[in-house]
C-alpha cells in the first residue's frame, strides 16, 4: 500500500504546467530583448541614412546605439539562461514533492534592475540624439545658402516658379543693359528625347565691357565667362537660383580686386531676382 508520505511526494500536474508556462514566458521575454536589441544596434545606421537623405552635413557616427543594442541582446541571452536554469531547478523540486516556492529572488531582481538601467540610458541617449539631429539639418540648410568651400557654388532660394524667376531675371538684365547670350532649357531638351527632368534653365549673360578686361588679365577665366545663373527646382518643389561665387572665381583665376567688381554684379542680380 502507498502511505500518506508517498502521496505527499507527488506534485500536481498543474504545478508542472504552471512551471512550464512561466518558463515559456521568460523565453519569450529573452527573445523579445534580443530582437529589440538588434533594432537598437542598427539605430545609428538609420540616423546616418536619414542624414544622407536630407542632404545633411557629413553623417556623424552614433556608436552608442550599438552598445545599447548589444547590452539588450546580452540581457536577452542572460534571461534565457536564467529561465532554463530556474525551470530545471523547479522541476527537480516538484519531482521531490517540494511545492513551496523557495527560489532566490536576487537573480530576478538583478535582471530587472539591469534592464531598467539600460532603458534609462537609452531614453537619455534618444533625447540627446533627437535634439541634435534637427539642429544638424538646420546647419546643413544654412550651409547650402552660402558659397561652398569646395566648388564655389551659391544657392539662393527663389519665391517664384522657375519660369517666373527666369522672366524676372531677363527683365532685370534688359533694364541694366546686360546682354543675354543664351537661355538653355535643360528640362525642355530632356523632354524632347523622352526623359523627365524637373524644370531647369540656364541663363548665360554678360557685358563685353566688363568681361573683356577680366579675360585679358586671366585668359583661363573665359571658361567661366560669360556669367551664368542656373534656375532649377528640387525634389521638394523648391526653386533655387545658383551661380558661381565671385570670390571663388577670383581665387580660381587669381583676379585682382578691381577686376572682381566686374563680375560681382551677379550677386546683386541673383538677390533681386529671388525677391
Amino acid at each position: 500500500m502507498v502511505g500518506p508520505d508517498a502521496m505527499n511526494q507527488r506534485a500536481d500536474l498543474r504545478d508542472y504546467l504552471a512551471a512550464e508556462r512561466t518558463f515559456l514566458a521568460w523565453i519569450r521575454t529573452g527573445l523579445a530583448l534580443m530582437g529589440f536589441g538588434f533594432v537598437v544596434a542598427r539605430f545609428g545606421l538609420f540616423l546616418q541614412e536619414l542624414q544622407a537623405a536630407q542632404h545633411a552635413i557629413p553623417a556623424q557616427s552614433h556608436g552608442l546605439s550599438l552598445w545599447f543594442g548589444t547590452a539588450l541582446i546580452a540581457g536577452g541571452v542572460i534571461v534565457n539562461i536564467f529561465a532554463g536554469r530556474q525551470y530545471a531547478r523547479l522541476v527537480r523540486r516538484l519531482d521531490r514533492g517540494e511545492t513551496e516556492h523557495a527560489g532566490p529572488l536576487s537573480q530576478t531582481v538583478a535582471i530587472a534592475v539591469f534592464l531598467a538601467l539600460v532603458g534609462l540610458a537609452m531614453a537619455i541617449y534618444l533625447i540627446s540624439v533627437g535634439s541634435s539631429v534637427p539642429s544638424q539639418f538646420t546647419i546643413s540648410e544654412e550651409i547650402s545658402m552660402t558659397p561652398s568651400r569646395g566648388n564655389g557654388i551659391v544657392d539662393t532660394p527663389s519665391h517664384h516658379s522657375v519660369d517666373e524667376t527666369v522672366e524676372k531675371l531677363k527683365g532685370i538684365l534688359t533694364a541694366k543693359g546686360v546682354t543675354l547670350f543664351a537661355l538653355v532649357d535643360h528640362s525642355g531638351e530632356a523632354e524632347k528625347v523622352g526623359l523627365r527632368m524637373r524644370p531647369t534653365k540656364l541663363l548665360v549673360f554678360g557685358s563685353p565691357k566688363a568681361g573683356t578686361p577680366v579675360m585679358l588679365a586671366a585668359p583661363h577665366s573665359a571658361i567661366d565667362l560669360p556669367l551664368k545663373i542656373l534656375v532649377w527646382e528640387d525634389a521638394q518643389g523648391k526653386v533655387w537660383i545658383t551661380y558661381n561665387s565671385p570670390a571663388y572665381l577670383q581665387e580660381r583665376h587669381h583676379l585682382s580686386p578691381d577686376l572682381v567688381q566686374n563680375i560681382a554684379v551677379i550677386e546683386t542680380l541673383a538677390a533681386k531676382t529671388a525677391e
